[in-house]
């Protein structure tokens, strides 16, 4: 029975091995991220330099790291990921939290919390796609830990502001402050940064009308998270609480008066240089 038990540990190694070397094989390389570029908009300047007009399927606004507030980065860090700085791309609670949470939803079609890091959501939105299996998971946990090693935090912090995707064709947090409050990242208040980082979990539900109740109970949530991280003081976070989401139906357009000349130049554009 020995004998037996040591070929069965020897070979269920063997073949995990065999299964782990197959699914890391292939896996982009984290260091592509040290020069990623977001893909941003088109724009076309009038002759006083200003832009009139902007060529995008999606809104993006890409910032460096200083640009974004530190009490909207302590939202996004409250909502997501309060062991952001200490961590090493994985937390190992969240994790397990995660495992428990998918055993017990095994079956029911319902799907189950994430528990990853903002460098896990990074690997998955910038490398890997979001398909839903364990696999990826484990793909991603593997990509966490390499993306930590060639990036520093305030690199993985500044693509994960830039990319991460926020609901209204948009792309990164200041696209979309403007598409959910016609405002810049600087005038933001403290609700509004709440609410923006609430949205990772579920763009496409909190930013509706429909769902305005539930969105602003969970905005609360990340303002009780806030002040329990020590980023804010209680009375700051009541003053936010009580205050409506305030969301604009459509941003305000900002283009000239000149479609025909702006449709003109999109036409050069795509002669010159393609979709």
């Amino acid at each position: 029975w020995l004998r037996w038990g040591i070929y069965a540990v020897v070979a269920f190694l063997i073949v995990s091995l065999a299964m782990w070397a197959l699914m890391v094989k292939d896996l982009p390389d984290a260091e592509s991220l040290v020069d990623y570029e977001t893909p941003l908009p088109s724009v076309v300047r009038g002759i006083d330099g200003e832009i009139v007009h902007s060529y995008a399927r999606e809104r993006r606004v890409q910032l460096q790291y200083e640009d974004y507030p530190e009490q909207l980065i302590e939202a996004f860090l409250a909502a997501e990921d309060k062991t952001f700085f200490s961590h090493g791309g994985v937390d190992l609670t969240g994790t397990l939290n995660a495992v428990f949470d998918y055993v017990t939803k095994f079956g029911s079609g319902e799907r189950a919390v994430g528990g990853s890091t903002i460098t896990q959501q990074v690997a998955k939105n910038l490398l890997l796609g979001d398909e839903y299996s364990v696999t990826r998971k484990l793909k991603e946990m593997v990509l966490a830990r390499r993306i930590e090693a060639v990036l520093s935090k305030e690199e993985i912090l500044t693509l994960y502001l830039n990319e991460i995707p926020l609901g209204r064709r948009s792309f990164g947090v200041q696209a979309a402050a403007r598409a959910y409050f016609d405002k810049d990242v600087n005038d933001l208040e403290l609700n509004e940064m709440a609410f923006l980082a609430i949205l990772p979990k579920a763009p496409e539900r909190y930013g509706r009308v429909a769902n305005e109740s539930a969105a602003i109970d969970r905005r609360n949530f990340v303002l009780s998270q806030m002040v329990a991280n020590n980023f804010v003081s209680s009375s700051e976070a009541q003053s936010a609480r009580s205050t409506s989401l305030g969301l604009v139906e459509q941003r305000s357009q900002r283009s000239a008066d000149a479609g025909y000349f702006i449709e003109e130049v999109r036409r050069q554009l795509m002669g010159r240089f393609g979709e």
